[in-house]
């Protein structure tokens, strides 16, 4: 049994649909991360199962127990919001004990919590100051004592480190997966960021329009997608996308023609319905390659803009029909201006319905 069981979820708004039939099971101890667009539902999914948010259809169950009509202070899960909520009158000590002072919880009791929870956010020598006196990351540390001295099955993060700036967030991410293992409690993070997802999920569920797209880990989301949402969302830069034409298949192989305008390309996925048909070919940057002198490649693209990042490049193009793509590359790859051919990784290449939809075949990984 699933310690935490989302089953036929849907949330409505009077005639708007905002989740329409979810369904996903969290295991005990996981740090599951929602992301997806603004408006996917991601934060509406996460306010429902603390019971800040009614359920309109289905059921959600911690446990074993269906928690659609228990009180959110009664369902043993903490949540940490994208605003501090601190009260700025109140010292660290004080905001953090706030929920157990509320619950009349005996001053040793208390003290005690408090404490612990310190240790662990090296809030230690903070407990005298109130919110003016703190960093913003301070601040956020604060918010998770709060959640934590309360020992609840599940953590709930909606959108923590948004108001934080980059190198914070890093430093954060960092500190909420040492957490994540020091505690070994089950925690729920909502945010829009598919690289913070990535770095910090045990589970990773891609949502868009109301519905899960994929669930798993993050990298199998990268190397596996399911469709072509995921496919482009999961990955920075995100991968290239180039229409074709299924002209033929076998037992081992599909062949596309018009790839990239003019190219003809084979790529190694077997049992395909071999019927004509338009599709797309996905390709991540980093397999694709700019040709060496005197190698032909497969595509051929004129160079728009070089983003020089130090130790790699990207590479930005336009190929004969007009498709942009990105190439991950050494640095001084290529100069904005020139013309370049490029070799495609056909053994990494994937393929899509145009409807976005996945073409496996039957053999192996595609």
């Amino acid at each position: 049994m699933a310690f935490l069981d989302i089953s036929s979820v849907s949330k409505s708004f009077g005639s708007v649909s905002i989740l329409s039939d979810v369904d996903l099971k969290i295991d005990k101890g996981e740090f599951v991360v929602f992301v997806g667009p603004s408006g996917c539902g991601k934060s509406t999914l996460l306010r429902m199962i603390s019971g800040l948010e009614e359920i309109s259809a289905g059921t959600i169950s911690i446990e074993g127990e269906v928690m659609n009509d228990v009180e959110p202070a009664d369902r043993g899960a903490a949540m940490v919001f994208q605003s501090y909520a601190l009260y700025p009158h109140m010292t660290t000590f004080q905001n953090v004990s706030f929920g157990l002072r509320m619950a009349h919880k005996a001053r040793d009791f208390i003290a005690a919590r408090v404490s612990e929870a310190a240790a662990i956010l090296q809030l230690d020598k903070l407990l005298e100051r109130k919110p003016g006196q703190l960093s913003g990351g301070q601040k956020q540390r604060v918010a998770i004592g709060r959640a934590i001295v309360r020992e609840p099955r599940v953590f709930l993060f909606d959108e923590p480190l948004s108001n934080l700036d980059a190198e914070l967030r890093v430093q954060m991410r960092a500190e909420l997966t040492e957490l994540h293992r020091r505690l070994g409690t089950t925690m729920i993070y909502v945010t829009h960021d598919q690289v913070e997802a990535m770095t910090l999920a045990d589970k990773m569920v891609v949502m868009s329009g109301g519905h899960i797209q994929q669930a798993g880990p993050p990298l199998t989301l990268y190397d596996d997608p399911d469709n072509r949402f995921v496919a482009g969302f999961v990955g920075s830069p995100r991968m290239n996308f180039l229409a074709a034409q299924l002209v033929a298949a076998d037992a081992g192989s599909v062949r596309l023609s018009g790839v990239g305008g003019a190219a003809d390309i084979s790529l190694p996925i077997g049992g395909v319905d071999g019927g004509a048909r338009a599709v797309t070919l996905g390709i991540r940057p980093e397999h694709l390659a700019i040709a060496t002198d005197g190698a032909t490649g497969e595509l051929e693209g004129r160079v728009t803009l070089v983003e020089e990042l130090g130790a790699e490049s990207f590479v930005h193009l336009t190929l004969g029909d007009g498709t942009s793509v990105i190439v991950r590359a050494r640095r001084d790859a290529a100069r904005a201006g020139t013309s370049v051919r490029l070799e495609l990784d056909p053994s990494r290449a994937l393929l899509f319905e145009r409807d976005g939809l996945r073409i496996r075949g039957s053999a192996g990984r595609q």
